[in-house]
């Protein structure tokens, strides 16, 4: 398991120490050695290192990684290059076509948003092959709560995304009064017809950011040769 090394981990450090972080660190272990689980352990805390916490200008949400062989690479949504973008993320390139004018790319690597800002962050960070949330509740969502605590914390203007009632259960925790919240039902084919088209979070986002004097995210993810 790969530790985190840039300016999260000392908000984060208390965490390492706590007694449910020590029990999620040996049952993460022992799953990894024992079965097939997503993404490889160099992997997990990808959120946090391609977007250190002084960069964050917008958060999005996520519930668990994908969950069959080669998808998920520790960004919430985002797969490797090479592999089929999946339907959710389908939905949000979509969004995004009808919301900022951006072209459907033929790739799902969203490590361009990590690196201007945008926190791609999972509730759970890590699951079993073929299981979706198959990691719920061993300890992941304590550590990311604390990370949203941090967030919620940090004075400037930061927009987060909630997609979905597991995201929007977040919410809650979120009471800084210079931040944005944007909530819409989740991108999942099964619930985005429910009002998530036409929500326009990616426009609405760079209107806030821009307002506070920040540059605005390029959401455009482009097309791999």
């Amino acid at each position: 398991m790969a530790a985190i090394s840039n300016d999260w981990l000392a908000p984060l450090s208390g965490e390492f120490k706590k007694p449910y972080y020590k029990k999620l660190y040996e049952t993460v272990m022992s799953e990894y050695q024992t079965k097939e689980i997503f993404p490889a352990p160099d992997d997990i805390f990808n959120a946090f290192a391609f977007t250190p916490l002084a960069n964050v200008k917008v958060v999005i949400f996520g519930q668990d990684p994908y969950h069959e062989p080669g998808q998920a690479h520790g960004l919430c949504f985002s797969v490797k290059p090479d592999v089929k973008i999946p339907p959710s993320l389908v939905n949000i390139y979509s969004e995004l076509r009808d919301d900022c004018g951006c072209y459907i790319p033929n790739n799902g690597y969203l490590k361009k948003w990590a690196d201007q800002g945008v926190l791609l962050l999972n509730t759970v960070l890590t699951v079993r092959a073929h299981a979706a949330n198959s990691h719920k509740n061993i300890g992941w969502e304590e550590f990311t709560n604390a990370a949203i605590r941090v967030l919620n914390e940090q004075d400037r203007p930061i927009v987060f995304i909630l997609w979905g009632k597991p995201a929007q259960m977040k919410k809650a925790m979120l009471n800084n009064p210079k931040h944005l919240i944007l909530e819409a039902p989740h991108p999942s084919p099964l619930s985005a017809y429910r009002g998530f088209f036409g929500s326009r979070p990616f426009s609405q986002a760079n209107k806030f950011l821009m307002a506070n004097g920040l540059d605005p995210i390029d959401w455009q993810i482009e097309n791999i040769e």
